[in-house]
């Protein structure tokens, strides 16, 4: 008697199986991004258009640094990440015209009229040793804060909050509310506290 041979076993769909699973993986898997900060960077300048030194009015200027030790100033004075927010909307605001805090300038804003809006500035400054964590909890807090000075100029003008508005509105309000964070490069920040 001769050996039996094994029948070959027909492999010629096993790659098609394996790239339709591949296929349904990739279709159904969702890749989690909790960390990052969501920014639009300014308008490319026209090369055409003459670069201003702006000189920015030095009580138009807060500054936030976090430390090695993520220790916060806000200004001069050490601040907890939970007042944050609050300093913020009171520096942007200036609600009794303060001499120490942001000047306001009226502006004529298309389709809705003069607003006095605040030449307040949000200077960022954070160092080498500062964790991701409490870099973007100072973060939020500014991003917050700005956002519920837009909410509250909506409401106060709309009826409605900010997200409601329609995309003309929303223009109107960011006008009016600008965010205006600027950050520095790292560096060492001696914050005591």
């Amino acid at each position: 008697m001769g050996k039996r041979k094994t029948p070959a076993l027909n492999t010629s769909s096993t790659a098609d199986i394996a790239f339709l699973l591949l296929c349904y993986f990739l279709m159904t898997t969702t890749m989690g991004s909790q960390l990052g900060l969501q920014r639009r960077l300014p308008p490319i300048p026209d090369k055409n258009q003459q670069v201003e030194d702006q000189k920015i009015n030095r009580r138009n200027i807060i500054v936030v640094r976090i430390n090695a030790s993520d220790r916060i100033l806000a200004g001069s004075e050490p601040i907890d990440i939970h007042f944050l927010k609050d300093k913020i909307k009171e520096f942007l605001t200036n609600p009794s015209n303060n001499a120490n805090l942001p000047e306001k300038e009226a502006k004529d804003i298309e389709g809705f009229g003069t607003v006095m809006v605040s030449k307040g500035v949000i200077s960022l400054q954070n160092d080498r040793g500062t964790s991701y964590e409490a870099y973007l909890a100072v973060q939020n807090e500014l991003v917050k804060a700005v956002n519920e000075l837009r909410d509250e100029f909506a409401r106060a003008n709309f009826g409605r909050p900010f997200s409601k508005l329609t995309e003309e509105q929303q223009d109107i309000v960011k006008k009016a509310v600008p965010q205006n964070i600027s950050e520095a490069e790292p560096k060492d920040v001696n914050a005591q506290n």
